[in-house]
């Protein structure tokens, strides 16, 4: 929910005091509450209430019983109301039949286009009318400028704060009676009417009389709990049609259910006031993201406190450096710590008019698995690497695919489905389109969407359609992956730290080139302003520096053994190549001398060539690939010489030396002792495979 502070600035000019506000009287006891319908009548006044106030018909018992998701009750209760259920199917149907009939006689009248706006505004307005569920279902869409036409956007954007607010008379009695205190006892000042409305409360402004803290009141609105429980219930039940009818291998019920569970859990306050806690802790340590302090004391399940957050959509201020901050933000809660806020929608996002981003609303929330969470960085991994057989595989840990599926043919339509995607770089791969891409492999080899799924999806989905907004050409995907590279390249799980690995070495060749690219990758993770759209251009010396800090770290041990190795590699074949190179200088030494340089060691030493430039910074890979392709492994050992005495030569040169030991002074301490120790452990792993080789020579 959003808390507009455009309308209200400090020293509250539109706040009322307790002198000017007629407040009620104190009261300890309260009268026993009679049915939901009597407190809903009272607060006419909104289209929803106006059109679906039938809804609101329960006892106080049985709105108790719906304080959480259980389909068995809330079938219970409604299948003994079968005029209800009845009659809010007829609603439904008739509302969406009737704006469905005038778009088809906008087309026959050949007015589609004259009519465009003025439909949007019909739909707008059907969802107004139906309540929170049908709205809470179009603020899912209501950010994605990629799908939705403009009109439509335009439209559906009002449903996340502009929506006819209930009675102040009545919010004010809510706030008293589930605080316990009048609200001349609670606060000093309150705003007369609320500041932002939204599908499930509206919001005040207002300033704790015990503290002076200017906090927003969030108040929920009477009667939604019941209302949407219904529209759920129908919901439910037309997905098992659906489900029947199209032979979906999806369980639509179960996305239902997971979706629903969420909107169940963000009307209870009191969770929504302990997940800002947890977020808060979290994540309100990371540059430039805000989230405002929870007030426990003045919290109910229908009342909620919090800081008040000043500030302007994030959809509204085209600030590319606060969806970049909000991607690590969302890398954070996905990819680290598993607990995400899954209602980001634009009116959900502020940018502070400090320049900072700042969340609201944490009532749906999410987790996300250890095990999930690692899968869905493998499949990113496997994606950008083209890595598509195993990309199959990822999918069967994610639970989309069954373990049954016949991996071979699925490999073969992934390539087809993604391979132009990828082609154009990890920068371009857009998360819509892969999706849209998807769908008919998805149907085919029979795919399904597990619950868990849909709410992380769209999490980063929301991000990317506000981007899109401003900037067409803004990929999420291409600026979550240098996180991705980062935390695979680090991270201690068996599970990546076996993935790093087979990507990098295929069918027990070293990938160098898949190394340099999550390397790369890894060193356009940034946050500050100065370099968060640092890339290609990103300085040698700089990108040796970050390449070296990282490998010396204790969270580098992985790759900098992985280093060591294909070193050690590197400098035995350039030993061998050396003594093949001087045995075939001398004279008829074909009689006496075999070739003792395989195809495995030139390989080793192309790995070497590009270790050191990687290393060392240069910048002649394309010359190098060039060369490398027009050499043979059999016939151009000198060749290979050549191109290493080219690299080996830039080393002796005191320019090229000199930055990487100014390089070296710069590191931490810590650092530079793990670097002393690299001399040591690369000669072990040289004496262990002149061991290996001689014992292979000598007895084999």
């Amino acid at each position: 929910m959003l808390l507009h502070p455009v309308l209200f600035l400090s020293p509250f000019p539109s706040l009322v005091s307790n002198r000017s506000l007629r407040f009620r009287p104190h009261r300890r006891h309260f009268a026993p509450r009679r049915a939901v319908q009597c407190a809903a009548s009272a607060s006419g006044g909104d289209d929803f209430t106006a059109k679906s106030g039938y809804l609101f018909e329960l006892s106080a018992t049985e709105a108790d019983s719906l304080a959480e998701y259980r389909i068995p009750k809330i079938a219970a209760i409604y299948w003994r109301k079968p005029l209800l259920v009845a009659r809010r199917l007829v609603q439904t149907g008739f509302a969406f039949g009737k704006w469905f009939g005038l778009r088809y006689l906008d087309i026959l009248l050949d007015r589609s286009e004259s009519m465009f706006q003025v439909r949007a505004a019909d739909l707008r307005k059907i969802l107004v009318e139906l309540g929170p569920a049908y709205i809470k279902i179009a603020q899912a869409v209501s950010s994605r400028a990629d799908l939705i036409p403009p009109s439509y956007l335009d439209e559906l954007s009002l449903l996340q704060d502009r929506i006819s607010p209930f009675s102040s008379e009545v919010a004010f009695s809510m706030i008293e009676q589930e605080l316990g205190l009048s609200l001349v006892e609670l606060f000093s000042e309150i705003s007369p009417e609320p500041v932002a409305a939204a599908s499930l409360g509206q919001v005040y402004q207002a300033r704790l009389r015990k503290t002076g803290q200017v906090v927003a009141v969030k108040v929920q609105r009477p009667g939604v709990q019941a209302a949407i429980s219904l529209d759920i219930l129908i919901l439910r039940f037309m997905a098992g049609l659906i489900r029947r009818a199209g032979k979906f291998n999806t369980d639509l019920q179960a996305v239902v259910d997971e979706w629903a569970s969420s909107l169940f859990r963000e009307m209870d306050y009191n969770n929504e006031a302990s997940n800002g806690i947890k977020f808060r802790n979290l994540y309100g340590s990371i540059q430039d993201v805000v989230v405002p302090l929870m007030y426990m004391e003045y919290t109910t399940r229908k009342v909620l406190v919090m800081e008040w957050i000043e500030g302007e959509k994030l959809s509204e201020v085209k600030d590319l450096y606060l969806i970049e901050v909000g991607v690590y933000c969302s890398f954070n809660q996905l990819l680290e710590c598993g607990f995400y806020h899954a209602d980001p929608h634009p009116g959900n996002l502020l940018r502070t008019y400090d320049g900072k981003l700042a969340y609201l609303d944490f009532g749906m929330t999410g987790e996300f698995k250890q095990e999930l969470r690692d899968g869905f960085m493998e499949a990113c991994l496997h994606l950008v690497n083209r890595d598509f057989d195993a990309l199959a595989k990822d999918f069967v840990t994610l639970g989309l695919l069954p373990a049954t599926a016949d991996k071979e043919a699925v490999t073969k339509a992934l390539t087809g489905v993604f391979q132009n995607a990828v082609a154009k770089g990890v920068s371009n791969i857009s998360f819509g389109d892969l999706l849209g891409n998807l769908g008919t492999t998805m149907y085919k080899f029979k795919f399904r969407i597990p619950s868990y799924f849909s709410l992380v999806i769209r999490s980063l989905a929301v991000l990317e359609g506000i981007a899109i907004s401003f900037n067409p050409e803004y990929k999420v995907l291409g600026s979550t992956y240098p996180w991705i590279a980062r935390k695979v390249l680090t991270d201690s799980s068996p599970q990546l730290k076996s993935s790093l690995e087979n990507l990098l070495y295929q069918d027990g060749v070293f990938r160098i080139d898949r190394l340099e690219s999550l390397l790369t990758e890894s060193l356009r993770a940034k946050t500050e302003k100065a370099i968060v759209k640092q890339t290609e251009g990103t300085d040698s010396r700089m990108a040796m520096k970050e390449i070296l800090s990282f490998t010396l770290t204790k969270k580098g041990k992985f790759v900098r053994e992985i280093i060591i190795q294909e070193f050690a590699k590197g400098l035995d074949a350039l030993g061998l190549a050396t003594l093949e190179t001087a045995a075939a200088r001398v004279p008829f030494s074909a009689l006496f001398y075999s070739p003792i340089l395989t195809d495995e060691d030139i390989t080793n030493l192309r790995t070497f060539q590009r270790l050191m430039l990687l290393l060392l910074g240069a910048r002649r890979k394309e010359e190098l690939h060039i060369r490398s392709r027009q050499a043979s492994p059999d016939k151009n050992q000198i060749l290979y010489m050549e191109e290493l005495s080219s690299v080996l030569n830039q080393v002796e040169s005191v320019q090229d030396i000199l930055p990487v030991l100014s390089i070296i002074l710069e590191l931490p301490p810590e650092s530079q002792q793990q670097l002393l120790q690299l001399p040591a452990n690369l000669v072990r792993q040289l004496i262990s495979r002149a061991a290996a080789r001689t014992v292979r020579r000598v007895f084999l």
